[in-house]
């Protein structure tokens, strides 16, 4: 005998359930080999040293930059500093990986920079269109190339979590090089901006006297957040996990145990802090609490309207005496000069 209620079985209403219950499961378990199987796609196209050739379809999405004039001044200025004489540098990382960078110097140079470019970037596409002031202002310039890309070793970039340690086998090279006294300076763009703060905790030499960091972000797990969220319209709590685990298999390192607020918070160094208003690659509220965590003295430059990595092609003028003001203040050129 069947019990009614409501006109309807007991059995029929609990067949019914089974059947919604396993649907729901059915698709649970599809979005979650969904979720994996995107996640480890775009996992590869921010780790892997190899570019996925997907990358060529939904760079403009990630990046939220399409080709325009601004793209293209980057790469003509990249291609004058490329074909620039220097000297091809070639050191041995802390953990063994052999780093390639480029040493233009300058006679009796006022400081030096140690230029760290930005993700799936190049030294002359990033730093091209601002290297001819840097060489008209007295700097000798070190144009590291990032682990993990170009001619540098490393299977995976680390968003910063790893390069930060980079830059004190960069310092070591430049104080042997040019001596222990001549300022020198980190300057990064985007992923290197955010690899130079992280440095800032750093146990850096006393020459090392200030960090130019624009358009940095705050963590490899924000950022992904951010980019997924925002310019993919994709969800990101499940695959923020999956991300995470990915990672810490590739890395041995946290996307989320460690951020620049957390550098910033001992830092010792000058930092100058320079972002576009309209950046949607890497928002400038990131900028925004990179400065507020800052306990060294700091300088803050925002660039009203532009996009990502855009702010001295914008505003060149604004950018180049905020720079050299920088400079200026915290050079000390009672110092001596460089011995190159």
């Amino acid at each position: 005998m069947e019990l009614k209620y409501g006109g309807d079985s007991v059995n029929k209403k609990a067949k019914k359930a089974v059947i919604i219950g396993g649907t729901a499961a059915g698709i649970s378990a599809v979005a979650a080999v969904t979720a994996y199987a995107t996640t480890k796609t775009l996992i590869k196209i921010a780790l892997d040293r190899k570019e996925p050739e997907i990358l060529k379809k939904i760079q403009a999405r990630i990046s939220g930059k399409k080709e325009n004039d601004f793209i293209k001044a980057l790469n003509e200025a990249g291609k004058r500093l490329s074909e620039k004489p220097s000297e091809t540098i070639r050191i041995v990382s802390h953990d063994g990986k052999t780093l390639v960078g480029h040493w233009i110097p300058q006679k009796n140079a006022k400081r030096v920079l140690i230029a760290m470019h930005g993700w799936r970037s190049t030294w002359s596409g990033d730093f091209g269109i601002a290297s001819d002031a840097w060489e008209e202002n007295g700097c000798s310039v070190l144009y590291a190339e990032q682990r993990g890309q170009d001619k540098s070793e490393g299977n995976y970039m680390g968003f910063g979590i790893t390069e930060r340690f980079d830059c004190l086998d960069w310092i070591a090279w430049v104080r042997e090089r040019c001596g222990t006294d001549i300022p020198i300076y980190l300057f990064g763009v985007s992923m290197g901006a955010t690899t130079v703060l992280m440095a800032s905790c750093l146990p850096l030499p006393e020459n090392v006297h200030g960090i130019i960091a624009d358009c940095g972000f705050t963590s490899p797990h924000e950022i992904w957040k951010y980019v997924v969220n925002h310019n993919l319209h994709l969800g990101f709590r499940i695959r923020g996990r999956i991300a995470e685990k990915m990672f810490m298999n590739m890395l041995h390192a946290g996307s989320d145990k460690y951020s620049t607020l957390d550098a910033l918070k001992s830092s010792k160094v000058p930092v100058l802090f320079i972002h576009g208003s309209d950046d949607r690659f890497v928002p400038v509220e990131m900028t925004y609490r990179n400065y507020k965590a800052c306990v060294s003295p700091k300088k803050l430059l925002i660039v009203p309207g532009a996009d990502h990595g855009m702010s001295y092609y914008i505003s060149k003028d604004e950018y180049e005496k905020s720079i050299t003001d920088f400079w200026n203040m915290y050079d000390n050129l009672s110092m001596p000069i460089s011995k190159v």
